[in-house]
Parts: structure tokens; C-alpha cells; sequence
């Protein structure tokens, strides 16, 4: 089996044009001639950036779960809630879905994110070549679940702005807050920083060519 970048083929991430690109070391890069975007055979340091990126939305998964990401005050009496202890609060007022969708969105998808791009790395890194396609479906099933982890976000800017009631009732962000915002976003670029082709490249080395 030839391999696209043996050949010196690479598609557009744009708008989907395969194109031939100029021969060289490295990774060769040029502009779509449709579209005008760059276009690579792979991403330039992908593996070092999403590293970096995945390292630091570990430590950042910490003090968004540990700190109070809200703090609601009602009839003059703060009460700062972290993610898990808001899920709680809503299973003891009987709002088990919604509680499902904070756990879920909140906790459960970051960390399942965070694994999947180790997982990801490791075997890349590992030059293996265990299961490529399931592993290219979890890369776009990482892809796809990233923005849905602000929910939380939401439901936490949507009552800081609604509730609003002086001495009755008031809601505010936390520093928790800041640091799951964080933890979103950085997973998010870390997902479009590391490079799906690389799961293929041992597979084409290891693969007997027939000419």
C-alpha cells in the first residue's frame, strides 16, 4: 500500500482538494490553489504541541474541580458550590437530569477527552499500529464532543445574569469557573493541533507494497 505523502499528495483541509505537493525533507507545505489555505502532508510539530496542550489541561482539570466554579447567596448566606458538589445538590432536590447533564458535560467528557488524546499520543508516539481505524474514530469522536463541554459555563453565566435580586438572591463565578472555561478550550485546540494522519503512517511502513 503506497502511502499519499509517499507520493507527495496531501488533501485540503479547507475546502478538500487533493493536490500535489513539492518534493522535499520534512513536511512540504503550499497553498491551495482553490482556496488559497496552507496545506500540509502533516502538521508541523504536532505531536510536541498537543503534548504541551494536553499536559497543561491536566493540571488545569484539577483546580476547576476542586475550586468553586459559583457561589450563590440567598437571604444574605453564601453557599460556593465546586462541579460535584452542585451535582449533588441538584440529586438532593430531586433534578436527576439535569444533574446528569452537569456530570456528564462537566466532568465526564473533559476527562474522557483528556484520555483519548493520551491514548492518542502514546500510540502515535509508540509508532503502533493497534487498531487504526477505531483510533481515528475516537480522534473525531474527541473533535465532536469538545464544545459541548461548556455547558456548565453556560448554565453558571446564564444565573450570574438572572439572578440578580440584591439581598434576596445573587449568583457569581468562582475561580473554578475560570479554570474549566480553560480546560474546554485548551482540549479543544489540543484536538485540532494533533494530527489524525500519523495514526496511518506505521500502518503504510508496515504494509508489503505490491507495484
Amino acid at each position: 500500500m503506497t502511502m499519499a505523502i509517499e507520493r507527495h499528495l496531501a488533501t485540503c483541509h479547507a475546502c478538500g482538494l487533493l493536490q500535489r505537493l513539492p518534493a522535499g525533507p520534512g513536511h512540504p507545505r503550499a497553498a491551495c490553489p482553490r482556496c488559497g489555505a496552507d496545506v500540509h502532508a502533516r502538521k508541523t510539530n504536532s505531536l510536541q504541541r498537543t503534548w504541551a496542550l494536553v499536559v497543561a489541561s491536566v493540571l488545569l482539570f484539577l483546580p476547576a474541580n476542586l475550586l468553586p466554579i459559583m457561589e450563590v447567596t440567598t437571604l444574605g448566606t453564601p453557599q460556593a458550590d465546586t462541579i460535584m458538589s452542585g451535582v449533588v445538590h441538584l440529586l438532593e432536590h430531586g433534578s436527576w437530569p439535569l444533574a446528569l447533564v452537569v456530570f456528564f458535560a462537566s466532568v465526564v467528557v473533559p476527562l474522557f477527552k483528556i484520555l483519548a488524546l493520551l491514548l492518542l499520543l502514546i500510540t502515535v508516539q509508540r509508532q503502533s499500529a493497534w487498531r487504526p481505524v477505531e483510533r481515528t474514530r475516537l480522534y473525531r469522536l474527541t473533535e465532536l464532543l469538545g464544545r459541548w463541554s461548556m455547558v456548565d459555563i453556560f448554565v453558571v453565566t446564564v444565573l450570574a445574569a438572572l439572578v440578580q435580586a440584591g439581598a434576596l438572591a445573587e449568583v457569581r463565578a468562582q475561580a473554578g469557573a475560570v479554570f474549566f472555561g480553560a480546560v474546554v478550550v485548551v482540549t479543544m485546540i489540543a484536538a485540532e493541533s494533533f494530527d489524525p494522519r500519523l495514526i496511518w503512517d506505521r500502518l503504510g511502513k508496515e504494509t508489503p507494497r505490491h507495484e
